[in-house]
């Protein structure tokens, strides 16, 4: 009697062609058929013992593969029918076109990009520390710690904006720009992010 990583690797070598076949015909992604076939064959694993001998297999698999095709086209419906919601929602997230926000934007592009993530968890996506701390891997305290250096940096890449614009006047900036953080979309005072 065969072991059960031999059956299944002659079942794959049986069937993983006209499967393939079978979800490339059904897919617009040649990558979302491999998926499919991939995820039919890992069902197969999985229920081995269910699997019927002989030519019964493929059919069987055949089946499997249909409800994965069925699971992914659900799952796109749900991707689709959530970006119209985002699409129609843009308007009110969009941040203000006013000076402040212009000002902060162009401090926070000066930073790093983990400088920029751990500010805009904090103050665009409203996330406590803790909840950084999860998102991101690290410790409550290295978060306390990263916060604490990214705020200054911002602070101190405000105030070179702000001495740009003494000597260029051309340029746009906002009053007490040092003293702005930027949260959904409008300026938000420094304080009220630290004392979340």
């Amino acid at each position: 009697m065969s072991s059960p990583e031999d059956r299944f690797a002659a079942l794959f070598e049986r069937t993983h062609q006209p499967l393939l076949a079978y979800a490339l015909r059904r897919v617009a992604d040649p990558a979302d058929a491999a998926d499919v076939v991939t995820e039919t064959f890992l069902v197969a694993w999985r229920r081995l013992e269910e699997v019927p001998e002989g030519d019964q297999a493929r059919p069987w698999l055949f089946g499997v593969a249909r409800k994965v095709l069925a699971n992914l086209h659900r799952g796109e419906r749900r991707r689709h029918a959530l970006a119209e919601r985002l699409r129609a929602s843009l308007p009110d997230a969009a941040p203000q076109d006013d000076t402040a926000f212009s000002a902060v934007e162009a401090a926070m592009s000066r930073l790093t990009d983990d400088d920029q993530e751990l500010l805009k968890l904090l103050a665009w996506d409203q996330l406590s520390r803790d909840e950084i701390a999860l998102a991101l891997g690290v410790s409550r305290a290295a978060v306390r710690v990263r916060l604490h250096r990214a705020r200054g940096r911002l602070v101190k890449e405000l105030r070179s904006l702000e001495v740009a614009e003494r000597v260029d006047p051309g340029r746009p900036t906002a009053q007490r720009t040092s003293d702005v953080l930027v949260a959904k979309g409008r300026p938000r005072v420094r304080s009220e992010v630290r004392e979340q």
